[in-house]
């Protein structure tokens, strides 16, 4: 599993798509922070903040994820090396695992540089470090288990075909409505007193919940149960090619 995971890492680093994604990412998220005169420019806002980013961000993620799943079981599928990989001493489970855990430690590269944005506006506050550092905390750790959660939709789509641009589209279609789509319906106030129940089941509740600075373990449980569940349906498609 380990030389599986570090195949990943190495297959992400020796391309373009690993630091174009990072670079990407970085790229837009400076641009709306600090150039473009935006309601996200930091400097424009007049108040020490990062929420610009934390309401970005996700929507940056949406994109480039799906972007870099999409190759992981639909390039195997193409080039035929799935049904080699399958024979080797590994199991459904440590196979998905590997190329999660790349997934994820992608992403974790991508949101490590952002901290420099942490320290600038740190500095800029007024006394230096009027600067609500919990809620920053907690808005990264749901940062993190979004995307989490987004490559584990990403990995799911990418299992389901052997065409990388149905498994991108797949992927941002599923982990949009994820992320806003059950917020939408909530919006509607369609189905009464079960509206609030709906609203909880979409990841934008929970992600906003932690972004507050408060570690709610319903949070992280619902967050946990996501990732669980899609990798499951993952584990469910690499399991019908051997019916």
């Amino acid at each position: 599993m380990i030389a599986l995971f570090l195949k990943e890492i190495r297959s992400f680093l020796s391309s373009l798509i690993g630091y174009l994604v990072i670079a990407v990412f970085l790229l837009i998220n400076g641009l709306f922070l600090w150039v473009f005169s935006t309601d996200f420019n930091i400097l424009d806002f007049g108040y020490a903040s990062l929420d610009g980013l934390f309401i970005l961000a996700p929507f940056v993620f949406l994109f480039l994820v799906p972007a870099v799943t999409m190759r992981s079981f639909a390039e195997e599928n193409r080039t035929g090396t799935m049904e080699l990989l399958l024979t080797k001493p590994l199991t459904d489970i440590q196979i998905i695992a590997a190329k999660f855990l790349a997934g994820v430690t992608l992403v974790l590269f991508s949101l490590i540089p952002t901290l420099l944005y942490y320290i600038t506006v740190y500095n800029l506050g007024l006394p230096s470090g009027n600067l609500d550092t919990g809620g920053i905390i907690g808005a990264y750790i749901g940062l993190f288990f979004l995307a989490a959660s987004f490559v584990a939709i990403g990995l799911f789509s990418s299992s389901l075909t052997d065409n990388q641009i149905i498994a991108f589209i797949l992927a941002v279609v599923m982990s949009g409505f994820m992320y806003i789509g059950f917020d939408f319906i909530f919006s509607l106030a369609w189905f009464g007193p079960v509206d609030l129940l709906i609203q909880q089941l979409g990841i934008e509740a929970h992600y906003k919940s932690i972004s507050r600075g408060v570690i709610d373990t319903r949070d992280l449980i619902y967050f946990v149960s996501v990732i669980a569940f899609f990798l499951s349906l993952n584990k469910l498609s690499l399991s019908t090619r051997k019916w």
